[in-house]
């Protein structure tokens, strides 16, 4: 690791979409000041690039995000630790990055997800605080033996490889570079870690789920004003695998209750667009329509909803309109989480709230097809998961997992004798 890297301050470059849309109207660049001061005389123009290749994805939020994580972190390991632009790099570069990337300093790694820009006097300043890795924790670590456990997974080496991938190749094309060294890569499975058996998937116990959807209503009863709707995003998330996007706004989809309809022999569905823009239709059960009538009734609303309604899914606390930020939903979910935690701990239930801490709002979705998987068929699992295959749902099925553990849970290791 050079000293260059540890002694860095890394600071954000690109800002949400809303506000991205706004620099790219205008010649107005926040980060300007510190490109000239910090960054090689390349960068601006690596900048300008990289701003364009990303607005072209401002369709999707998650894409998005996706992208301006990969591209601002080369960027940023490109200029203050390589010394060098996006025109120069090579092979030997990018192997380099993805080894930086792999133990990257502790300065370089935050502790919990933070806005990258901050408004200060009406102006939008980059955030202190922000940091271009983040290692998931449990939140009873803290912050020092949290950065220092950081690693990452298969999957983000390949999200690295497939985004870099496609930012060079866009590079070649706006004619800036000739080469994509990410495709000059032969043997990236070097990178890549193989499991002979599938991923574990990252739910929720039956116990922790219980406590969850427990303190969440118990929310709900106690401060209606402000965990109603609590209660109806954590069982929405559960109860129609959502994930977190599709119950915010977005610039293509924007979740409104006239989503839910019903057909002509009675039957209830929700309507949205998920990963890949993929528009699907999700069987509503009789609980979560109950839960949608609950959340209607403190809305002031009829029991269910007209077809064509434009009320908000899921209502802003304050001001008009539906959440259009995922991490609005996630802090609504974290508060429900942390209770729940506080809730076992109180009932001596340690090791339970320990686990609970590491769960993500995802986990939620995960939950509700894993527990649906055993009984319901799993193409009809499949078709409200939106998963592409069958075989993506048939990794929820973990009564094998189990057998083979009941299996060897009794066997002997010291041969009998006698």
């Amino acid at each position: 690791m050079t000293s260059k890297a540890r002694t860095h301050q890394p600071l954000p470059l690109f800002d949400t979409i809303e506000n991205l849309m706004d620099i790219m109207r205008s010649n107005d660049r926040p980060v300007a000041g510190y490109l000239t001061t910090s960054a090689n005389a390349g960068a601006a123009q690596d900048y300008e690039h990289a701003l364009t290749f990303l607005y072209s994805y401002r369709g999707s939020r998650d894409t998005f995000a996706s992208y301006r994580r990969e591209v601002e972190r080369l960027l940023q390991w490109c200029w203050f630790v390589n010394d060098s632009t996006l025109v120069q790099l090579k092979r030997t570069d990018i192997e380099a990055y993805i080894d930086f990337c792999q133990q990257p300093p502790i300065n370089w790694i935050g502790t919990k997800t933070v806005p990258r820009f901050i408004d200060h006097n009406g102006i939008r300043i980059a955030n202190t605080a922000w940091r271009p890795f983040v290692v998931k924790r449990s939140r009873s670590n803290n912050s020092e033996d949290g950065a220092q456990s950081f690693s990452l997974s298969a999957n983000a080496l390949q999200s690295i490889f497939a985004i870099l991938g496609s930012f060079f190749t866009y590079l070649i094309q706006e004619e800036y570079t000739e080469a994509n060294p990410v495709s000059l890569i032969r043997q990236k499975s070097k990178y890549l870690r193989k499991r002979q058996q599938k991923d574990k998937i990252r739910r929720l116990t039956v116990l922790q789920w219980s406590y969850v959807v427990e303190t969440a209503e118990m929310m709900a009863s106690n401060d209606p004003e402000q965990h109603e709707r609590t209660l109806f995003v954590v069982l929405a998330l559960y109860a129609m695998y959502l994930r977190i996007s599709e119950l915010t706004v977005t610039e293509r989809w924007t979740p409104q209750m006239g989503d839910f309809s019903m057909d002509m022999d009675g039957h209830w569905w929700f309507t949205t667009v998920g990963k890949g823009n993929k528009e699907r239709d999700i069987t509503v059960s009789d609980g979560m329509l109950k839960a949608l009538k609950r959340y209607r009734a403190f809305l002031g609303l009829s029991a269910l909803p007209s077809p064509g309604e434009t009320t908000p899914l899921i209502h802003k606390t304050r001001g008009k309109g539906g959440i259009n930020s995922t991490r609005q939903i996630r802090n609504i979910v974290k508060n429900c989480f942390d209770t729940s935690i506080m809730r076992m701990q109180q009932h001596g239930l340690e090791q339970d709230s320990e686990l609970l801490k590491a769960a993500t709002v995802h986990w939620l979705r995960h939950t509700g097809i894993s527990d649906d998987v055993k009984h319901r068929p799993r193409e009809h699992v499949r078709d409200d998961a939106g998963h592409g295959s069958s075989a993506i749902t048939d990794k929820y099925i973990d009564v094998e997992m189990r057998e083979r553990h009941r299996s060897a849970k009794h066997k002997t290791i010291k041969p009998d004798l006698d």
